[in-house]
């Protein structure tokens, strides 16, 4: 790291917690959040952060990828707004190559309202008019929409799917032939510009394909390659696992609270405490192992903590939630 960013993390941190308790402190910033109207925000270090002589390489890249593309988001619900917010916000695309559409008319003119970008609700012309497709849709409305357009993507435009438990074979199966398509699991924090994205490309997508929609979700957040049999896997991970996390720092925050902390306290801490292992688990050159006994001293609180951890079979359940998860996955994508 550059030694003067490193003299202003301080500056930074109180900057960060001054935004975290206005955020606590405001309902309505929550539900805006919440609704994917308010643009996600990411540390400098992982987007566009300002360097001497101009933006970063790794940004500039995205935006050439990018440039005079078109894109179309189908559904624009929370997901669908995160992502315009996140598109937008970093500047991979100017407003108006943005093209929303969705069945709220309402929901629309609150995007574009936040956003400026294009809004109809008329599936095939946002479709039409665009070099890539969000299908931003439940799975269980993916059916209906795909026959609605199979006269409109073709194998100019690529498509990319984030609804779960939706396979490549099957959307390219209602598409026409040699159909370029991807598919994506994002998860909620991408919401506020964290998200975590597996990316699966299907078998005409290229990797130039997979590179513009890996530019598209490191928008908000970060994004990873894997192959499709294992998106089922990722959705009990990743997808499933922010509720993981709040089960946890839920639990974390009533302890406090047992041993005499108020309630607010309580919750920012154990939050905050998590937030700071998982930055150090992503800084990527010590196991969590070796982190946690960085913290673990003999004899000490920590290891008393840790063995009614293992008593409880904390790391045995939560293994055990990611298979049943990964197995729900699996039936669920069979239903559709």
């Amino acid at each position: 790291m550059h030694i003067r960013s490193i003299r202003c993390l301080p500056q930074i941190r109180f900057l960060v917690q001054i935004k975290i308790d206005n955020l606590v402190k405001s309902r309505t910033l929550g539900q805006q959040f919440a609704t994917g109207l308010i643009t996600p925000t990411l540390a400098p270090h992982r987007w566009g952060a300002k360097k001497e002589g101009g933006f970063s390489c790794e940004k500039t890249g995205r935006m050439k990828m990018l440039k005079g593309k078109k894109i179309s988001v189908i559904g624009g619900g929370k997901m669908g707004g995160a992502l315009i917010g996140g598109i937008l916000s970093r500047g991979l695309l100017p407003a108006g190559n943005v093209i929303v559409s969705d069945v709220a008319r309402e929901r629309l003119e609150d995007l574009k309202k936040a956003h400026g970008v294009q809004t109809t609700q008329d599936n095939k012309k946002a479709v039409k008019e665009a070099d890539v497709i969000i299908l931003a849709v439940k799975p269980q409305n993916m059916t209906e929409v795909l026959t609605e357009l199979q006269g409109v993507l073709d194998k100019d435009k690529l498509t990319i799917s984030i609804a779960a438990g939706i396979s490549t074979d099957y959307i390219e199966g209602l598409l026409k032939k040699n159909a370029r398509v991807i598919r994506v699991m994002p998860n909620t924090p991408a919401m506020i510009g964290e998200g975590a994205t597996a990316i699966a490309g299907g078998s005409h997508a290229t990797g130039e394909d997979l590179a513009l929609a890996r530019s598209l979700f490191d928008a908000v957040g970060i994004s990873v390659f894997v192959k499709e049999d294992l998106m089922n896997a990722v959705t009990a991970l990743s997808g499933s696992g922010p509720a993981y996390g709040f089960v946890i720092i839920d639990a974390l925050s009533d302890a406090g609270v047992n041993m005499g902390l108020s309630r607010d306290v309580a919750l920012k801490l154990a939050a905050q405490t998590l937030l700071g292992a998982a930055k150090l688990c992503l800084r990527g050159d010590k196991h969590p192992a070796e982190l946690r006994d960085m913290v673990t001293s003999p004899g000490g609180t920590t290891i008393a903590g840790l063995k009614a951890l293992e008593e409880g079979k904390l790391r045995a359940t939560l293994m055990a939630a990611v298979e049943a998860a990964t197995l729900r996955a699996g039936e669920l994508g069979k239903k559709k």
